[in-house]
């Protein structure tokens, strides 16, 4: 089956988007730090079972257009741009998915428009509603570290940990956030999951894996640290810094 890859205009951007097959439709919007292929085996699979599977890059990355104003990375714009994907594709409702960022992004697209939206898929978030105080006030920091959350709301200090080598970084990410990491670094104590050290990088005691996972080629890695090589990674920390607008 083949994928096959195009642009569309959405809420106000040029969309970059992967599909495969014919019939109902099902959109498939990842995370943080990924791309359209993270849903490459997805894209097959469903086209396979008679769906039309699309996995767009989502607004900050790959090939999608990155506006540069921080609040234009709401979930508000998240959702329209999905709206924006039906509309161009001429299709009336969608099964939307979700993983990582993703998944907020699909609960509200259908609590927000269940007239386009008719089921949901969540994968690694939960729904959970607004909550009654804003989320950067109730998230821990200690004199010696904080909540990675919070390291990524100044622009770049993440962008230049990140940014000084793509492929490192990747590598790291994809590990220590999968299960293969089954607990914390040796170096990291239980409750050091998610904090950063001041002063340091979200990678402080977190060293690279010795090896790949059974489920991360090479390849794989090369296309994401490519990706980000070129767009670096302030379109995806901008939709953390509007964690409080949300």
């Amino acid at each position: 089956m083949q994928i096959r890859q195009r642009f569309v205009s959405t809420n106000g951007i040029q969309m970059h988007i992967a599909e495969a097959g014919q019939g109902p439709l099902v959109l498939l919007c990842h995370g943080f730090p990924e791309s359209w292929y993270s849903w490459r085996h997805q894209l097959v699979a469903l086209a396979e079972a008679g769906f039309h599977a699309v996995a767009p890059d989502m607004r900050g990355y790959g090939q999608t257009e990155r506006p540069e104003p921080i609040e234009q990375y709401t979930l508000l714009h998240l959702i329209g741009d999905m709206v924006g994907v039906l509309d161009a594709l001429q299709a009336p409702r969608a099964v939307i998915a979700g993983h990582d960022w993703g998944a907020p992004v699909a609960w509200r697209a259908a609590l927000f428009r269940p007239d386009r939206f008719r089921a949901v898929i969540g994968l690694s978030v939960p729904y959970r509603p607004r909550g009654p105080v804003r989320p950067t006030t109730v998230m821990p920091q200690r004199e010696d570290a904080i909540f990675y959350q919070l390291h990524f709301q100044i622009p770049g200090v993440a962008e230049a940990d990140f940014e000084r080598d793509t492929h490192d970084t990747m590598r790291r990410i994809l590990f220590w956030g999968s299960g293969d990491s089954e607990r914390p670094s040796p170096r990291l104590g239980e409750g050091d999951v998610g904090m950063v050290p001041r002063g340091g990088g979200l990678f402080s005691g977190r060293p690279a894996p010795n090896a790949l996972p059974c489920w991360l080629t090479e390849a794989d890695l090369a296309f994401y640290a490519a990706e980000f090589q070129r767009t670096g990674f302030r379109g995806g920390l901008n939709w953390y810094r509007n964690i409080d607008r949300n």
